[in-house]
């Protein structure tokens, strides 16, 4: 089962896997600690503007993968409104109780979740895991034999996808699963679970051995079908990321958008 989206490829795919996950590591925490809420609406603007215009997928689909993002933002912002603390009260009705202090906090938390949501969705559309991997073998020396075990569980995905499918048709041809009520479900997972874990554990086993016979278990130099490297875009990377933190902090400090600037 092969699934594959069109998109261009942009300088960002060209950025080393390794240093953009640590870089994208370094901005959640980063993230994390702000407290300033006009300075996280300049990084949320900022993540989304650089999703938008550097992932090389079109804005239709962006937006489709943003809908969970948006969906969360919702969801944590408005809890903390209806229902948090603070002394300046806007609306009180039943349990719904808005303060200005729980405002800002429901949108501090809000905005934090769409950067963390937009962070990784960048991360993600633009890196190849195969790259991913290679990258963190070369330059991170993780060991191979964990590298190699997560792409090949990786791997494994689509294809127990695939098999769910076959079993799925092979059984509704057989008449499995019309059955109603709790035996008729019981049936119905019973028929799915025993042939599922079958497959996967002589799965496993045939990758187990295959990774042992090339001697994934050994700790002696190997070769790399791909070598990854460091270039011009990882510095435009680094360079690029530091002056839009430096930008959307100095706007938040200088242009303020609310009267409050730390909200914890």
């Amino acid at each position: 089962m092969h699934i594959e989206f069109s998109y261009r490829e942009t300088w960002l795919h060209r950025v080393n896997p390794s240093l953009k996950l640590f870089v994208s590591l370094a901005l959640f925490f980063l993230v994390l600690f702000t407290h300033n809420p006009s300075v996280m609406l300049n990084a949320a603007a900022a993540a989304v503007l650089v999703l938008f215009s550097g992932s090389g997928h079109p804005g239709k689909r962006l937006v489709l993968y943003a809908l969970p993002a948006l969906l969360l933002f919702v969801s944590s912002s408005t809890s903390m409104i209806f229902y948090g603390k603070g002394e300046t009260t806007w609306l009180e009705w039943g349990i719904v109780h808005v303060t200005e202090e729980s405002f800002f906090r429901g949108m501090q938390v809000g905005m934090k979740s769409l950067c963390f949501a937009f962070i990784g969705l960048l991360f993600a559309l633009t890196t190849r895991p195969v790259y991913l991997f290679y990258s963190l073998m070369q330059q991170c020396k993780v060991p191979p034999k964990y590298a190699y075990s997560f792409m090949a569980a990786m791997r494994l995905l689509p294809i127990m996808i695939e098999e769910f499918q076959t079993l799925r048709h092979a059984l509704a041809v057989r008449g499995v699963g019309r059955e109603r009520g709790l035996a008729g479900l019981y049936r119905k997972m019973k028929a799915y679970a025993v042939p599922m874990l079958a497959q996967s554990i002589r799965r496993a086993q045939r990758i187990a051995v295959a990774m042992e016979a090339k001697r994934f278990a050994g700790n002696g130099r190997r070769t790399f079908y791909y070598e990854i490297g460091f270039s011009a875009a990882d510095a435009a990377f680094v360079a690029g990321t530091a002056l839009v933190c430096a930008a959307a902090y100095a706007a938040g400090m200088l242009l303020p958008y609310f009267p409050i600037a730390d909200v914890r």
